[in-house]
């Protein structure tokens, strides 16, 4: 796992609309919230844009 954690809480409105993963990613189609052991960890996940700019 690129984090480690404990997951608090999970989106239990994807059970009957998966689809909102693709459609609002940053809004209701969230899946997890994630108590962190190392708020570190976290620097070194890519964000959208540097992700884009690896795989091109």
């Amino acid at each position: 796992a690129p984090v480690s954690g404990t997951v608090t809480a999970t989106n239990d409105a994807l059970l009957d609309a998966p689809e909102l993963v693709n459609d609002d990613p940053y809004g209701e189609g969230w899946m997890l919230e994630i108590d962190l052991d190392d708020p570190d960890e976290f620097d070194d996940l890519l964000d959208a844009d540097a992700y884009r700019d690896q795989i091109e």
